[in-house]
């Protein structure tokens, strides 16, 4: 039952997504911005949490746990440094998908030549 709860939530994620593009006339990047802060939103209010307790990988995969992520990081080490945690505690929890993305994109671009 847990693979259906991931499919059903995570699926659940991209149709809003998917109706976002279709019903206005946001660009990916403003789609992606309002995932990543409703992420972010939805764990300051300890949400995003239960979410992932309840579907696993089905919350975990979409860009908005990058939003639950950096607040979540930001929050614990803030609470241990202060203010200079905040820093500390969003690229420690988030700078591992950071670099993969760079490097990842890096490598797709060395051997598949874009044209952009």
């Amino acid at each position: 039952m847990d693979y259906v709860w991931a499919f059903l939530v995570g699926g659940g994620i991209c149709v809003v997504g998917q109706l976002l593009f279709d019903l206005t006339k946001l660009t990916p990047a403003h789609v992606m911005s309002i995932f990543v802060v409703t992420g972010a939103v939805l764990d300051g209010f300890d949400l995003y949490d239960k979410l992932v307790q309840f579907a696993g990988a089905g919350a975990l995969v979409p860009i908005t746990s990058f939003g639950h992520s950096l607040l979540h990081g930001a929050m614990v080490q803030a609470e241990e440094h202060g203010f200079l945690g905040i820093a500390i505690g969003i690229f420690q929890m988030t700078s591992a998908g950071i670099a993969s993305a760079i490097l990842f994109g890096f490598l797709i671009a060395v051997f598949f030549k874009p044209k952009g």
